[in-house]
C-alpha cells in the first residue's frame, strides 16, 4: 500500500463516519425540497481511462441533463443545491469512492466521458495515469474543465509535482 493510499484511507474513513449526520441532514432537505433520490451516481472516467459510478449529493432538478457543471444552466441547480455545492457538502459522497479506491482525496477531478478533448489531453501528457481526486490543484487555482487544455496542464503539473505535503496544502486549500 503506498502512502498516498494509506492517508486517503486513514482520512476518508473517519470523515465519511464524522459527515453522517450532516449526509443525513442535507439527504432530507434534498428529498424535502425536489423529487428524485438525494445521491446519485454519475459515470466519470478514472485512473487509466476506465469508466466509474462518481457519487454527488443530487445539487440539480432531477430531469438536467448530464452535462459538465459550466455547461449547465444555473437554473438546473436547486436551492438546497447552491447551498451544498457553496459548502462543498455535495461532494462527501465521494469518500465512498476513495474507499473503493476509485478516486483519491487529492487528484485530478473525475471529467465525463462526454468530455473528449480533455481525456485526450490528458491522456497525452500521462494524467489518466493517476486516480481522480475528489479534489485537485487546478481546483484551489480556480481551473475548471471549462478549459481542458489549462485544466489538464495543471493536472499534469500536479502529478510531477505530488507529495504528501502538496496534497494537505490542497486539502486545506479546499477547505479555506
Amino acid at each position: 500500500m503506498t502512502a498516498k493510499r494509506a492517508l486517503d484511507l486513514a482520512v476518508a474513513a473517519p470523515m465519511l463516519v464524522l459527515a453522517a449526520p450532516v449526509l443525513l441532514v442535507a439527504m432530507l432537505a434534498i428529498r424535502a425540497t425536489s423529487p428524485g433520490p438525494a445521491i446519485f451516481s454519475q459515470i466519470r472516467v478514472g485512473r487509466g481511462g476506465t469508466l466509474f459510478a462518481c457519487r454527488k449529493l443530487r445539487t440539480m432538478h432531477r430531469d438536467t441533463p448530464s452535462l459538465p457543471t459550466h455547461e449547465a444552466p444555473a437554473s438546473s441547480v436547486t436551492a438546497v443545491g447552491k447551498v451544498l455545492r457553496a459548502t462543498k457538502i455535495d461532494e462527501l459522497p465521494q469518500l465512498w469512492n476513495v474507499l473503493k479506491g476509485e478516486m483519491s482525496l487529492v487528484g485530478p477531478r473525475p471529467c465525463l466521458p462526454s468530455q473528449t478533448e480533455l481525456i485526450e489531453r490528458r491522456r497525452e501528457l500521462g494524467v489518466l495515469a493517476a486516480l481522480p481526486g475528489i479534489t485537485g490543484l487546478a481546483q484551489i487555482k480556480g481551473i475548471d474543465m471549462s478549459d481542458p487544455k489549462l485544466c489538464a496542464e495543471t493536472d499534469a503539473a500536479y502529478i510531477r509535482a505530488a507529495s504528501t505535503g502538496l496534497d494537505f496544502k490542497i486539502l486545506l486549500g479546499t477547505f479555506f
